[in-house]
């Protein structure tokens, strides 16, 4: 296989397996809070029809619609943010100083995620307990990570 086809078919397998590790978390909470996919409803009605929806009722009710349209949301800005972590990836194997970016790139995308939704969607923070959204995150990109050192285990082993 090429190696520009193995970066996106691993970016690909990568996303997904993050995306994937995110919503399961997101399920398992919403199912002991009593309110299965009342996460993926709040970041869709945040996404799609507003945050000001957000603060004017204390509990959004599920909408399938909008968990389907978040969830492809979700799943497409995973499987780029696997496309990248596989470049970085495979560019730090070649050039060491670049295994940096990957933990910067993780943290840019962590505050950033909460920086943006506390200015512009305030209550999604509010709704989903932000906490809970960093460590599912950190989750997913250990799932991401670990998927891409079996599959490349030489850029971290010297």
């Amino acid at each position: 296989m090429k190696v520009r086809a193995m970066i996106h078919f691993d970016g690909l397998i990568a996303g997904i397996i993050g995306a994937a590790i995110i919503a399961i978390w997101f399920l398992f909470l919403d199912a002991v809070s009593s309110l299965p996919l009342s996460a993926p409803t709040i970041l869709g009605t945040a996404l799609f029809v507003g945050p000001e929806d957000l603060a004017s009722t204390e509990r959004v009710p599920v909408s399938l619609r909008l968990t389907l349209m978040y969830t492809w949301v979700h799943v497409l800005v995973f499987i780029v943010l696997g496309e990248i972590a596989a470049y970085f990836l495979l560019s730090a194997g070649k050039n060491p100083n670049l295994g940096l970016s990957i933990l910067l790139l993780f943290v840019i995308l962590e505050f950033g995620f909460v920086g943006t939704t506390f200015v512009f969607a305030k209550p999604v923070l509010y709704a989903l307990a932000w906490p809970m959204v960093l460590l599912g995150n950190l989750l997913a990109a250990a799932g991401m990570a670990c998927y891409l050192w079996l599959r490349h285990p030489f850029v971290i082993r010297p």
